[in-house]
């Protein structure tokens, strides 16, 4: 329902929760639950960089149902997220999404960390530990 008409889903997010964790390749998962069930998730799983840095994640998809967006739901789960994939010993995290949202954790676009396909601003990363790797990085499988 929460990315029911986003231009940019083709649908299948929960799906791809499904395959991850399927795979082996849902490294964290985190939902906020209310008393009408869960209102929102987050997910990370191990991404691959062309350089052969390790431990890095891809933060997504992320959602929350419609009504309860704009209420910080989806900050939350995006911080607690970030500090329990710190402790996990992650070195970053990339993603794709909107730089004005997600800038404000942090996150921030670099043409030497790169995912073919979208415009290069609406990749970004998020350096947690270590140095910035250099390449063009690749989700796990179930990403298709």
């Amino acid at each position: 329902a929460a990315f029911k008409d986003m231009p940019f889903s083709d649908g299948d997010e929960p799906e791809l929760v499904d395959r991850l964790r399927k795979d082996g390749d849902l490294t964290l998962s985190l939902v906020v639950e209310t008393s009408e069930g869960i209102v929102g998730h987050i997910a990370f799983s191990p991404v691959t960089i062309s350089d052969g840095a390790e431990n890095w994640y891809g933060l997504g998809p992320v959602s929350v149902w419609p009504e309860l967006q704009n209420k910080g739901i989806g900050s939350a789960l995006i911080n607690r997220g970030i500090t329990q994939m710190r402790a996990l010993g992650a070195k970053g995290i990339v993603l794709l999404g909107n730089p004005e949202y997600y800038s404000r954790f942090g996150f921030k676009s670099d043409p030497s960390i790169a995912y073919p396909g979208p415009p290069a601003e609406y990749f970004q990363y998020l350096l947690l530990a270590g140095e910035r790797p250099a390449g063009t990085v690749s989700y796990a499988p179930g990403f298709g």
